[in-house]
């Protein structure tokens, strides 16, 4: 009994070994993200090692990690500008009607209405787009496109993990702040388990080396004739 609990493949070590390498991209992530411009690289590593861990994919977490840094580098900081600039944007435009903005009490509400509704949008795109940065090869612009459509198509799966986020944030500051020592990989991690459940709907199992990607609004039967390519990136089959 003993053997088998001490046993690294039993699944409460299996377990807590997910949870120590959570702990080290948590790590990873924040010294990598120190320059700012490289946050989009990080998280993207960041992701490319949760999905893993969701999927009991062994190996070494700090290779991984910086295989995923370095081959996604570019790209992933052009989507990481392009989102800061947007939330910038976003954020300045809210904070003026809620603020500064003195005119008509009618169009204020309307005009933080609007800008609500475009930043709950912009999260729903954050929730996606380096995830699907990590997983598939695609251009910037369509990495983009597929992370508001698939933020929309999967509208459960996107309120689900906004919500856990709050919740996970919420319990981190006011609840068990040891939790932070977990950092931003824990959403990742959390989050992960259902984002690894939406992309496998892309990669059928008769055709995952192919990284044939369904369009997001078509029918099953319809899907089977006008496939949108999403090539799938090879894992090196090592963390």
């Amino acid at each position: 009994m003993f053997s088998g609990f001490f046993n690294y493949d039993n699944p409460v070590w299996r377990f807590i070994g997910k949870f120590w390498d959570v702990i080290i991209l948590s790590f990873l992530w924040g010294i990598c993200s120190i320059p700012v411009f490289t946050i989009g690289a990080s998280t993207t590593a960041m992701y490319y090692v949760t999905l893993k861990l969701v999927r009991d994919e062994d190996g070494y977490t700090f290779r991984s990690f910086f295989k995923s840094f370095k081959e996604n580098f570019k790209q992933a900081t052009v989507i990481w500008l392009i989102m800061l600039v947007a939330g910038l944007i976003l954020g300045g435009d809210l904070w003026f009607f809620l603020k500064v903005y003195s005119g008509s009490a009618q169009f204020r509400s309307i005009m933080i209405a609007i800008f609500l509704a475009f930043s709950f949008v912009y999260l729903a795109m954050f929730t996606y787009v380096f995830p699907l940065q990590s997983r598939f090869y695609n251009t910037v612009k369509k990495t983009l496109f597929n992370a508001f459509f698939m933020s929309i198509r999967h509208f459960l799966h996107t309120l689900g993990m906004l919500a856990i986020d709050v919740v996970l944030i919420v319990i981190m500051l006011f609840y068990f702040p040891p939790l932070m020592l977990f950092g931003v990989a824990l959403l990742a991690f959390a989050n992960s388990y259902m984002l690894s459940a939406v992309f496998k709907r892309y990669i059928p199992e008769d055709t995952r080396n192919d990284g044939e990607m369904r369009p997001l609004f078509a029918d099953e039967e319809e899907a089977e004739n006008e496939a949108l390519k999403m090539d799938v990136k090879d894992d090196d089959g090592s963390m």
